[in-house]
């Protein structure tokens, strides 16, 4: 697995605290003979406002590195500091405290075939308790705008191309303003265009303070 590094901030501080931090990280999955490692020896430092790609072939441990950043799992060995909190041995309050201030972007856009794309959007905003009592359509429908999508507020993602729906999720994810932005493939199943698009989309809004 390589690492890949882009800072966009023109005033980046050398001594800011780095929002992810791994030391030595190690992670394994089985016991006994079964037991296999996944990670070796991971040590990385991302500050805010950076933008950091990781390439490496399947199997290598990408998702299971995100895992552990966005606090789906316990980092297992050595030492894992989201936001400042230890990650090794987190508890599960811990890990969702954590959680709450991560966005997520997969491979597959995850979205509720249920819910229209405004509702898909202000279902992120229902987790955090500062948005319980603002007007969350309103600001689900104008992140919407933001991405183009605004005229799409009330179409369930059935009606929505990959492409959309990719831009929904990416909505999702940013609307509650993460101090983390996790993406996972995002664009593996869109063509070449939209993938692109969605790309310089994921840049545009993350960059914005």
């Amino acid at each position: 697995m390589e690492k890949v590094t882009s800072s966009h901030n023109p005033i980046h501080i050398v001594t800011t605290q780095p929002v992810i931090s791994a030391h030595h990280l190690n992670h394994y999955f089985g016991s006994g003979e079964l037991r296999k490692q996944a990670l070796f020896d991971i040590n990385l430092d991302i500050y805010p406002f950076e933008i950091i790609i990781m390439t490496g072939p399947s199997g290598s441990g990408k998702t299971t590195l995100l895992t552990l950043m966005g606090g789906l799992r316990s980092a297992q060995e050595g030492s894992l500091k989201i936001l400042g909190q230890e990650m090794c041995g987190a508890s599960k309050k811990q890990l969702r405290d954590v959680r709450r201030q991560i966005g997520y972007i997969f491979q597959a856009h995850n979205l509720m075939t249920f819910l229209t794309a405004k509702e898909n959007v202000r279902m992120s905003m229902e987790l955090h308790d500062e948005f319980l009592d603002q007007d969350m359509n309103a600001k689900a429908v104008a992140m919407l705008e933001s991405i183009g999508l605004g005229h799409r507020a009330d179409y369930y993602p059935e009606k929505m191309s990959g492409g959309q729906k990719q831009r929904v999720a990416i909505a999702r994810a940013l609307v509650s303003q993460p101090k983390i932005i996790l993406a996972d493939e995002p664009t593996a199943a869109l063509d070449k265009k939209s993938g692109r698009d969605v790309v310089e989309l994921m840049q545009k809004l993350c960059l914005v303070e």
